[in-house]
């Protein structure tokens, strides 16, 4: 049972002792047997796009008996804001910092734990920092490194978006939690970020280091204004077992909290776990032979010859996703003509052996878009679509009954690639007033409220396994494999992530690119533990160029026969221990 000392400024519990300092504006976190921790600046900076924020004063600390714990609370006064109220609440297991801002701004960075502050002479002006005696951190967001462990003065960022380019190169996941863990000497600490629904208006989780010094710093971009009174997000600590473990409080946390969408465990159709083939491994191998750019080699006929091939080695795929770039233009989703004559036969084609279908999806692409429909720069550049508008929209509700109704091309879901180029950063203009993981959720419910809609068994695949995004997806992508990487270690890591964050969701195991085929059979089994099987290739890898052999069809044929039985030999919902939902075949 945890109890609170009245004699002095602080509270103790089983899992850490936080010590209010009186002569600094700090606390210091500490084990519960008085072992460092963290040493936080309490009255961090909230700049806008016209000041940065120094913090000018301080009132005495409050402190109040709660029925958690114990809350802390400290006013101040700013050059930027009226006034700023900092609540530290208390619980057995977790510390959270509430943060409200008087006055008006368009906030740019939030700096938590880090400050400019001129309030106390003694200890100067400036800057300052939180301390940290932590050992290292965890970020679950995969990365081209697949470094998943950082010395503790070294940076780290969770993000929603990036591309192959320094800095960016965490595009796999968009966006993971906004969590990052700490090692202490006793156990973990999770440091989370908290909205409240419709705040979620952030981009980047940056974590800022030195030696022996560190503050988070949210990105807002500039693109929420604040008139009158604001309650920035919530940045809670939680104490764990282990880095995982900490993760899985801060999702715990923001469900109790009502944060995020309740997704319960539900039924869905057994065919969503049928094997998966996806053509654009076989696509890069033809472009690898012949010097063709890759989509456009997303051609009926060669979708033809490699389900033959596969086919004449005995595999049958129970879901075909036909990949990138079977459109005319991006903006559109309309079948190119040329490549494929015929999409609604093939597809009906399909369907009548068996097969489901997916089109793949280029998210937030403009092409084929007109310019009032797309989110640009100051220069009036056209940059990305824009969800926020009502003519896009439509137009992209209206493409979505095209690709999956009867009366169009009659496909059977989505895999929806590029969310990472979710437009950011200051200075461009859209249609409404939505950013950040708001901009990704409205992105996503549109396409899945109309998908739904259309085909109420449609599956829609994203690789964006963040909480609040739960309810707008049904399968999770562990995305593209980094090459220089122990292929199997990384992907399950992904699988950790993806199931802490939305576990009602399947999860597609990807296969592209392999370094190799070694690596290729290596990873193929360990796809029943992780999710639902996904394959790349139907004749050879294409980084290696190697052939796939007779044994490695037959080891397809064995993993894919592993599939627990379901309407089809090939296809069947895995077991809940793995995904946390029940399999029911639905009507189309």
């Amino acid at each position: 049972m945890s109890t609170r000392i009245p004699t002095q400024p602080h509270y103790q519990s089983s899992k850490y002792r936080l010590e209010i300092l009186s002569d600094r504006p700090y606390v210091r976190l500490m084990t519960p047997s008085g072992e460092p921790l963290v040493e936080l600046f309490v009255p961090f900076g909230v700049d806008t796009l016209g000041a940065l924020d120094d913090t000018t004063s301080l009132s005495e600390l409050k402190e109040t008996a709660t029925a958690e714990g114990a809350t802390f609370e400290l006013e101040a006064t700013s050059s930027v804001w009226k006034r700023k109220t900092y609540r530290i609440h208390c619980s057995k297991a977790q510390i959270r910092f509430e943060t409200h801002v008087e006055g008006e701004g368009d906030l740019t960075d939030v700096r938590y734990f880090g400050g400019n502050y001129s309030g106390q002479p003694r200890w100067g002006t400036g800057f300052f920092w939180s301390g940290t005696s932590l050992r290292r951190g965890f970020n679950p967001e995969p990365t081209v490194h697949e470094e998943r462990y950082f010395a503790p003065d070294a940076g780290a960022q969770v993000d929603a978006t990036g591309v192959p380019l320094p800095g960016k190169a965490g595009w796999f996941f968009t966006p993971p939690p906004y969590c990052l863990a700490f090692e202490g000497p006793q156990s973990w600490l999770g440091f989370g970020v908290e909205a409240q629904p419709g705040e979620n208006r952030y981009t980047d989780l940056r974590y800022v280091a030195q030696r022996g010094a560190f503050h988070l710093s949210l990105s807002f971009d500039a693109r929420t204004r604040v008139d009158g009174s604001y309650r920035l997000p919530d940045l809670a600590i939680h104490f764990a077992d282990g880095p995982y473990e900490a993760l899985a409080a801060h999702v715990k946390s923001l469900k109790e909290r009502f944060l995020v969408p309740d997704v319960p465990p539900r039924a869905f159709p057994t065919w969503w776990c049928r094997p998966i083939f996806c053509g654009w491994g076989s696509q890069s191998h033809l472009s690898a032979r012949s010097g063709v750019h890759a989509p456009d080699l997303a051609t009926e006929e060669n979708y033809r010859s490699f389900l033959d091939t596969l086919a004449g080695n005995g595999v049958s795929p129970g879901v075909l996703v036909i990949d990138d770039k079977w459109q005319s233009t991006y903006g559109g989703n309309e079948a190119d003509e040329g490549k494929w004559p015929d999409m609604k036969g093939f597809i009906a084609e399909q369907h009548a052996a068996g097969r489901k279908v997916l089109l793949w999806l280029k998210a937030w692409d403009l092409e084929g878009l007109p310019a009032g429909e797309c989110v640009t720069n100051a220069a009036g550049v056209q940059v990305a679509c824009d969800p926020t508008s009502p003519d896009y929209e439509h137009r992209l509700r209206e493409s979505v009954r095209r690709m999956l109704g009867p009366d169009g091309y009659d496909a059977d879901g989505f895999k929806l690639d590029f969310t990472a180029r979710m437009p950011s950063g200051p200075g461009l203009d859209m249609h409404g007033d939505v950013w950040g993981l708001e901009l990704m959720r409205l992105y996503l419910g549109i396409l899945y409220s109309e998908a739904k809609s259309v085909k109420s068994d449609s599956l829609f695949m994203t690789h964006t396994p963040h909480p609040y995004l739960a309810d707008q997806l049904d399968m999770i992508r562990l995305n593209d494999i980094n090459k220089g990487s122990d292929v199997n270690e990384a992907m399950r890591h992904r699988a950790k992530v993806a199931r802490i964050a939305c576990p009602h969701a399947l999860i597609d195991t990807d296969n592209w690119p392999i370094p190799d085929r070694s690596s290729w059979r290596a990873y193929l089994p360990l796809q029943l533990e992780l999710g639902v099987p996904s394959l790349y290739y139907s004749s050879h890898i294409d980084t290696s160029g190697e052939p796939l052999l007779a044994e490695d069809y037959d080891l397809i044929r064995r993993v894919w026969g592993g599939v627990p039985d379901g309407d089809s030999p090939l296809g069947a919902p895995l077991e809940s221990t793995r995904t946390g939902v029940t399999g029911t075949e639905a009507p189309s």
